[in-house]
């Protein structure tokens, strides 16, 4: 057994990161996941919101590793996920399903506002990686370690990329509301002056 962590400061308040969460797939950066499904959402008494998602993953493993195993071509993971908007924390666990008894990953995520600076996010994150019944225990828990190690950076440079991606949305529509608002200005405008210039009609 291995066991990976590590903590990462996103200087974005934690309502932008969270959505960049939800948002974060498809992206360039990690191309090893291929689709995210939701199996089941829900908010409870306390206002948290709880949701399960099912993914579909490539892992990437050296050939051998894959016939040694029989690792098939899609790799799913369940994703359980809790939303605290009033503690602004986001939690997420994660654990594949394929390949389950050779192989077990649980990852463990951590999104919280940063207790000193409201502005910034701090990410916490674990993975503990578990291989039994085939050879080479180790050799393949630091195959495996690595890859999360890997997948770790892009997943950030990912979140970065979502971020940005969601604030030129976000100043398109304020120019989109913009024109559209200078669009109704001019109509009025043009309907006002047509009324002041028009000469009543004579019976």
């Amino acid at each position: 057994m291995k066991i990976w962590s590590d903590t990462h400061i996103f200087e974005h308040p934690w309502e932008t990161v969270v959505q960049a969460c939800w948002r974060k797939y498809p992206n360039p950066m990690n191309t090893n996941v291929q689709g995210t499904d939701v199996v089941d959402r829900s908010v409870d008494q306390n206002g948290v919101l709880h949701s399960h998602r099912l993914m579909t993953t490539d892992w990437a493993m050296p050939g051998w590793v894959a016939r040694l195993v029989g690792m098939p071509e899609r790799m799913y993971i369940s994703e359980h996920s809790e939303v605290n908007p009033e503690e602004k924390s986001m939690a997420m666990k994660s654990r594949n399903l394929t390949l389950a008894n050779f192989i077990t990953v649980d990852e463990h995520l951590v999104y919280k506002q940063h207790p000193e600076n409201p502005q910034m996010t701090l990410l916490s994150q674990e993975a503990v990686v578990h291989i039994q019944g085939i050879p080479m225990t180790d050799y393949l828990e630091g195959v495996v370690f690595g890859n999360i190690s890997s997948n770790a950076q892009k997943g950030r440079q990912a979140m970065e990329w979502v971020i940005s991606k969601v604030k030129d949305e976000a100043k398109d529509l304020a120019r989109t509301v913009e024109n559209v608002k200078g669009l109704a200005r001019t109509a009025n405008e043009t309907v006002e002056s047509h009324f002041k210039t028009s000469k009543p009609t004579t019976l």
